[in-house]
């Protein structure tokens, strides 16, 4: 049991002071978190929530599908790790960082049901992060997983749209020296009867098996939607529905097609419907 006395209210006391608890930077797995959250009842069920995977393209993929809410007029909530600047961007409501009073009001939440718990940094603010979006009462949820998937806190919480932005090497010396043990590790986040978007179509043939294991549909980039470049831009085309000269991302590399597309995949089956064009496109351009 760690007991620390918790710091003044000053986000940046607490990030440190959080780091103090777990003397170990990575300590993968659920049984830590499970209990706390459960103390805290936290409940993240009264909206879509989308869990991004993936050995790269996490970022942007949460990014399009917090534009792509915006664009259609409504409130996402994020959580993403890491920031740029400040703590305060990795949790988003609206599209706008939380502000320093509702981060300490949340670590203060989760030191109240921690019970000396050695919470990792990362959990204790995953926690936090949940807490708030849980109160904002988004329209979408969107959680970035931090390292791996199955052991990892944001896996605590059941998707209802998984997204697998890619599969590689990384983190070996938690997640293993094949693509097999990686792609087991990330498939984590499936969840029986839901879909789980692969937005790497290479990585389909790593996935169907886990997929079909896991009792989840797999939505394959390739297969299930297609994407590509045109004269006028590059075209999208889901199952209902084909995008034409659609803008290219904000962000750069010629690999933000595949993010954005899978985003656009999950976002609309988070929805039931399909996404409007106008907004597509606008949430792309921002």
């Amino acid at each position: 049991m760690t007991v620390l006395s918790p710091p003044p209210p000053d986000v940046a006391a607490w990030l440190a002071w959080q780091e103090r608890l777990n003397p170990r930077l990575v300590d993968l797995g659920l049984d830590r978190v499970r209990p706390v959250a459960a103390r805290m009842r936290l409940d993240l069920a009264s909206a879509p929530l989308i869990t991004v995977a993936g050995t790269n393209g996490k970022g942007s993929t949460v990014a399009c599908l917090e534009a792509l809410a915006l664009a259609h007029g409504l409130k996402p909530a994020c959580y993403v790790s890491p920031w740029l600047l400040r703590y305060n961007e990795s949790v988003r409501v609206g599209g706008v960082a939380v502000g320093d009073a509702a981060l300490v009001a949340a670590f203060q939440r989760v030191e109240a049901a921690r019970q000396g718990v050695a919470l990792t940094a990362f959990e204790y603010r995953t926690l936090a992060a949940a807490s708030i979006i849980a109160e904002a009462a988004p329209d979408l949820a969107i959680l970035e997983v931090g390292l791996g998937g199955r052991l990892d806190a944001v896996n605590l919480f059941d998707a209802d749209v998984a997204v697998i932005t890619s599969i590689g090497l990384d983190h070996r010396d938690w997640l293993g020296d094949t693509l097999d043990a990686v792609a087991r590790e990330k498939a984590g986040i499936l969840r029986r009867g839901r879909p789980v978007v692969c937005a790497d179509g290479d990585a389909g043939a790593l996935l169907a098996p886990l997929a079909a294991a896991a009792g989840a549909r797999l939505v394959l980039a390739g297969r299930d939607y297609r994407f590509g470049a045109s004269q006028r831009g590059w075209w999208l085309q889901l199952p209902e529905r084909r995008f034409d000269a659609l803008p290219p991302p904000a962000l750069d590399g010629g690999h933000q097609r595949a993010n954005a597309a899978g985003a656009v995949a999950a976002f609309r089956l988070a929805r039931g419907t399909v996404p409007d064009a106008a907004g597509v496109a606008a949430a792309l351009r921002a």
